[in-house]
């Protein structure tokens, strides 16, 4: 069909697959709407993309979905069901399985961040002499050192104050290690192996690294493209019998494909 090449006369298919695969992974579904149909058959003929943290279905709150839904809603509009591709994940989207890892992950980057942005050591101010300060004193001198810091390379202070710089090292300031253990949680709730993403497991050896690439779409993206290829086989999208499948031999073997003027002559190859 014409579709298979551009779903949408107006994007790219890689667009459409992107953002549908997206959907599936991050919200455990995904929507295309029919814009045109063919004479006679009444088959879909072209579609676009619905986001799908824009699409509501009143009949199912969610997060986990009992199937098609019948009562589908677009940015608070009303549209019509029968015109609507439902793509159902059999994985939980990962902001609902992966809710918490997500917002662990969130603070320690924030936290990392803040200690980024500092221009000057870590440290406290301690008075050690006079009258002790209030706690807005306090915050005033605090501040004022820091200013002067990040203005002048020299900060002066007088003998009732010292200055105590903080002795933690920066891979414990900005949380490395917790950090790293997080990346390899979300790897984790996404089914996708750890070294793809950077994190060190070890037992790892090149062979391993070798096949990288199928095992992403072993543990990644399978349950993605099995899902994608069923409901596109749908009978309300392609006659009864007809089957779609997703080519993924060039994903897979990308890395053996040899330019075209590498290739050896055929005759010359026997």
């Amino acid at each position: 069909e014409s579709w298979m090449t551009r779903p949408d006369p107006n994007c790219t298919r890689n667009f459409m697959l992107a953002n549908l695969a997206q959907d599936l992974m991050m919200h455990g579904r995904g929507f295309w709407y029919v814009t045109s149909r063919y004479q006679g058959t009444g088959f879909p003929a072209t579609f676009t993309w619905l986001p799908a943290d824009q699409v509501t279905t009143t009949d199912q709150a969610g997060p986990e979905w009992f199937g098609p839904s019948n009562e589908i809603q677009f940015n608070g509009v009303d549209i019509p069901a029968d015109n609507v591709i439902q793509f159902l994940s059999p994985v939980n989207g990962l902001l609902w399985q992966g809710q918490r890892s997500i917002d662990i992950a969130y603070r320690l980057d924030e936290a990392a961040r803040r200690f980024a942005n500092s221009e000057i050591a870590a440290g406290i101010l301690q008075q050690v002499d006079g009258e002790p300060l209030s706690g807005d004193e306090l915050s005033e001198l605090a501040s004022a050192w820091a200013d002067a810091r990040r203005n002048r390379a020299i900060g002066a202070l007088n003998s009732n104050v010292k200055w105590i710089e903080s002795q933690a090292t920066p891979d414990k300031v900005q949380m490395l290690e917790s950090r790293q253990y997080q990346a390899l949680e979300l790897a984790r709730v996404a089914n996708i192996p750890p070294y793809l993403v950077g994190v060190d497991v070890g037992g790892y050896t090149y062979q391993n690294i070798d096949t990288a690439r199928r095992d992403l779409f072993l543990f990644g993206a399978k349950p993605i493209v099995d899902c994608i290829e069923a409901t596109l086989s749908g009978d309300n999208v392609i006659a009864h019998g007809r089957h779609i499948e997703l080519d993924i031999d060039a994903f897979l073997n990308e890395a053996n494909i040899a330019p075209e003027s590498e290739v050896p002559d055929a005759q010359n190859d026997r």
